[in-house]
């Protein structure tokens, strides 16, 4: 099964040439690579042409992450297309051949895999990998949510709905609403695993929760959050957090940044869904261009992991 990989990128030079290292060493070959790039102003766009990728470009002012999906898609020429931020990479050499493997059943419309963090992840990322992404598949799943870090759909379905281009964030769920509304699938893929790589510093944090929650507002008009949501879910997910890591016997090291990340978390969130999404030159400046686990055994597979040169 062949596929188109869209890339999105902005000054992604530090990580993107493990993503694509990764893709050189997959079990499916043939396989087109194009670059979204929104005005790197580092290495990012020779890394991609180095291992022959294509090069869209979307003028910064223009860009949301739906936006620039649409000019990917569009730019794809295979009918399942895989979508990958440039900051992860895949784990096993037959993450493509995983995540593609659900489309044999004509009724899947979207498929995305599982996510987990480096070692230097915050603990509280972490957490959150291993709540929203678990260690068993499941090809018809009864919710929206998704992830457009690592994911794929028939472009033929793109063709009658393009991605919303006017949302802060969460273009991937509103997609896989409409999807289901119109009868097909959204199927999880355990195997299909990335690490994905956020260095986000507290600011960066509540930028991203926030344009989510703007987001959610307008594809789930119902959606509230309030005061009180704000206080219980930041206290108790700080509670579990520092009794996971207290289990770990990683606590002392952890402890600081599980009370700012979940903070930041909720406070996002609360904030965003007293807003608009209406995307302003502010926000885009804001949400997109920002200046500078709970433990448990993993699913044990029979394939070696991909052995990386850097």
């Amino acid at each position: 099964m062949n596929c188109s990989i869209v890339i999105r990128a902005y000054n992604e030079e530090k990580h993107i040439g493990r993503l694509l290292e990764g893709i050189r060493q997959q079990t499916v070959q043939d396989v087109e690579i194009i670059l979204v790039d929104s005005g790197s102003t580092d290495g990012t766009v020779s890394v991609a042409e180095a291992f022959g990728a294509r090069v869209v470009r979307i003028p910064s002012a223009e860009f949301t992450f739906g936006r620039s999906l649409n000019f990917g898609v569009q730019a794809a020429t295979r009918e399942f297309v895989v979508i990958a931020s440039a900051h992860v990479y895949p784990v096993y050499p037959d993450w493509l051949e995983s995540l593609l493997r659900p489309f044999e059943d004509e009724q899947v419309a979207l498929t995305y895999g599982k996510q987990r963090g480096p070692a230097a992840a915050k603990f509280s990322e972490q957490q959150i990998y291993h709540q929203w992404y678990p260690n068993a598949s499941n090809f018809d799943q009864p919710t929206t949510f998704c992830n457009n870090a690592n994911a794929a759909i028939r472009r033929s379905l793109w063709e009658r709905h393009p991605y919303d281009e006017t949302l802060t964030g969460l273009e991937d769920v509103e997609w896989a609403k409409w999807a289901k509304e119109q009868g097909y699938k959204i199927a999880y893929v355990a195997e299909a695993e990335i690490i994905h790589v956020h260095n986000e510093t507290p600011r960066g944090v509540y930028n991203r929760y926030r344009r989510e929650a703007m987001a959610l507002r307008r594809i789930y008009p119902e959606a509230h959050f309030n005061f009180y949501d704000f206080i219980r879910l930041t206290l108790t997910n700080i509670f579990s957090d520092l009794w996971h890591a207290a289990r770990e016997r990683v606590l002392l090291k952890h402890l600081i940044s599980i009370l700012w990340f979940r903070f930041m978390q909720f406070h996002g969130t609360r904030m965003g869904h007293r807003e608009t999404s209406l995307v302003t030159p502010q926000l885009r400046e804001t949400f997109y261009y920002p200046r500078e686990r709970r433990k448990g055994e993993e699913k044990k597979r029979g394939v070696e992991p991909i052995r990386y040169n850097h």
